[in-house]
């Protein structure tokens, strides 16, 4: 696995920055299902995980764009629009984008664009981390992205067209990041679908962690 520091923004980014650019009502919906993911510690952050900066993030497609959270908002527990921006443009291939915001989009943002550029019907993406998830990848049968590519990299836009290209995602709308530690990304039309997908895939993992713990007692 790529050794990394969580958070550090690899894209090459042209942020226009304006603090009444999103309104609450333009966060509402989003900001509603982050809370959730945040009190369930699959957004946060904690000083024993990942040399202590914040992890995961959340973007919701928005008109032509799509808004997400900012760089290091992981370690508050409920978000304003001064927290969140709108990604307006991006090359995957060049490894570039374009936010404007009060805030600038968060490291995983590239990731999130080239989910996006898959299907006109994905309306939301998670990106969470959870130890059990990631670790259960291959016995959960979880499309995955090889343990050398990096996160918010050209890298990782890529393998990630290659899962849809290989349709790798027949039944469920969620993968791992083998080189991001922890890294979990569920997507889907709607936030509750892609939500209480990553729930059931997280119950899951503990099903087969506690039935192999017991076979071997």
């Amino acid at each position: 696995m790529v050794q990394e520091i969580e958070g550090v923004i690899k894209y090459h980014g042209h942020h226009t920055h304006c603090s009444s650019h999103l309104t609450h009502d333009d966060i509402n919906l989003i900001n509603h299902w982050r809370n959730l993911l945040h009190s369930l510690q699959l957004i946060g952050q904690h000083p024993s995980r990942y040399a202590g900066y914040g992890y995961g993030n959340i973007s919701q497609r928005h008109a032509q764009h799509f808004i997400i959270s900012g760089s290091q908002t992981g370690h508050l527990a409920t978000l304003t629009p001064q927290h969140y921006c709108s990604v307006t443009d991006n090359d995957l291939t060049a490894n570039s984008l374009n936010s404007i915001g009060a805030c600038k989009p968060s490291s995983e943002a590239l990731t999130h664009a080239s989910v996006y550029a898959q299907n006109p019907n994905i309306n939301c993406v998670i990106h969470a981390h959870n130890p059990e998830i990631w670790q259960a990848t291959h016995r959960l049968k979880l499309p995955f992205t090889d343990k050398e590519i990096a996160y918010g990299t050209p890298e990782m836009a890529t393998a990630v067209s290659q899962l849809f290209s290989d349709h790798a995602f027949t039944s469920n709308e969620i993968f791992t990041m083998r080189g991001h530690e922890d890294g979990v990304i569920a997507y889907g039309t709607n936030f509750s679908d892609a939500f209480h997908l990553l729930i059931d895939t997280l119950i899951n993992s503990q099903l087969i962690t506690a039935a192999s713990t017991n076979h071997r007692a």
